[in-house]
């Protein structure tokens, strides 16, 4: 089976969907089906093309039995009229049936228009393979990959639908993951009681500096572009204009930034420099790291690691490149990570991104425990800080 795209083209007769004689395809079990969607996603980041995700699920209200065998028809279906470069699975198997079309353009108008055009195919095809009694029964839903992660949006979730293979990833080391839990909660749980004292002198130092709350509060994006409210002891004036960070951070992510000298022999490229919005009690939390001492309380309530990607603002995931997106969708943000102990703020944004997928894709709890055990010796040496 070719799984090279084609580019789309409403007016051709091998669009997704017209007749394709070839014999070559075959429903692929679940596994394998997420696994091709997987590339599918990767190879969209390399093609800039896009690719349709199309669910067909059957019988909610009937046995899994009688679900089954309408999947089947609209599998036997598909199969006839479907292009080399499209895939054929199970999103779930027995359950969700899934049709990957590959090679769809990207530009505003087609994004809107291939769904629909696709849609009127299937229907028309599955209306002519069906008993109206099965076609009634079939529930059809279409995924657009890459998905809009839109930072004006409530909760600015990415389609879990596009990423089954992340949930079975995750799934199949549950326990780690029950550990890391337990590890974050007695972990922070106990630094807040032992620095309970420091955050009293903080806090009355952040008070007689300057006006303002001791803490700062931002909203962040977590795991799977989930929203949260970020904690930090505030470091800035109150009232300060955001927009000289976002057009700095914009530009690095786009590798635009001016590099900013650090010392005499090397250079960073990802802080601001003499940023005069930085008050002086808050140049000292930041280059001691205390200020991110409350992210604490974002890793008791489950919505930070101690160890992860950092999370990024939601401004900042709104000009990511489509794979930058991955540090948010496979593995929770923490406070500490591989990043800060490895370079910090002395690579580009791309190796950043490297090195938290890297984390991501090897990730145990050992590798946890040795970031904690090396951080220390990095807020020390303030490396890139």
């Amino acid at each position: 089976m070719s799984l090279i795209p084609a580019s789309y083209d409403p007016k051709r007769t091998d669009t997704p969907l017209e007749a394709d004689s070839s014999g070559t395809h075959q429903v692929l079990m679940e596994l394998a089906f997420q696994r091709m969607i997987a590339i599918e996603r990767k190879r969209t980041e390399r093609s800039k093309d896009a690719f349709l995700l199309i669910l067909f699920e059957a019988g909610r209200h009937q046995g899994s039995g009688k679900a089954k065998e309408v999947l089947d028809s609209v599998a036997s279906a598909l199969l006839a009229s479907i292009r080399d470069t499209d895939v054929i699975g199970w999103h779930t198997n027995g359950k969700i049936l899934g049709l990957v079309c590959t090679g769809l353009p990207m530009k505003d108008k087609a994004r809107n228009s291939v769904p629909s055009v696709i849609l009127n195919r299937v229907t028309t095809t599955l209306k002519g393979a069906l008993m109206s009694g099965q076609f009634n029964q079939v529930t059809i839903s279409f995924h657009l990959f890459p998905d809009e992660w839109t930072h004006d949006d409530s909760d600015g979730q990415s389609n879990r639908a596009l990423y089954p293979d992340v949930t079975t990833f995750n799934n199949s080391r549950r326990s780690a993951l029950v550990l890391k839990r337990a590890i974050d909660v007695i972990g922070s749980g106990l630094i807040l009681i032992l620095c309970s004292p420091l955050f009293v002198v903080i806090a009355l130092a952040i008070k007689l500096s300057s006006k303002g709350p001791v803490l700062f509060r931002q909203e962040r994006v977590g795991l799977y572009g989930r929203h949260f409210t970020f904690l930090k002891f505030r470091s800035m004036f109150v009232g300060n204009d955001d927009s000289v960070h976002k057009e700095f951070a914009i530009k690095f992510i786009a590798d635009e930034a001016p590099l900013q000298p650090l010392n005499r022999t090397c250079e960073r490229p990802y802080k601001l420099a003499a940023d005069k919005r930085i008050t002086r009690v808050g140049n000292f939390l930041r280059s001691t790291s205390m200020d991110e001492l409350p992210q604490l309380l974002n890793v008791l309530k489950g919505e930070m690691s101690l160890v992860g990607p950092r999370p990024p603002i939601p401004y900042e995931v709104a000009v990511y490149e489509t794979w930058h997106r991955r540090r948010v969708l496979e593995a929770k943000p923490g406070i500490t990570g591989l990043w800060q102990v490895t370079a910090r703020s002395s690579v580009k944004f791309d190796e950043m991104v490297r090195l938290d997928l890297r984390y991501c894709t090897t990730w145990t709890p050992w590798l946890d425990l040795k970031i904690l055990l090396q951080t220390p010796l990095a807020v020390i040496k303030g490396t890139g800080g």
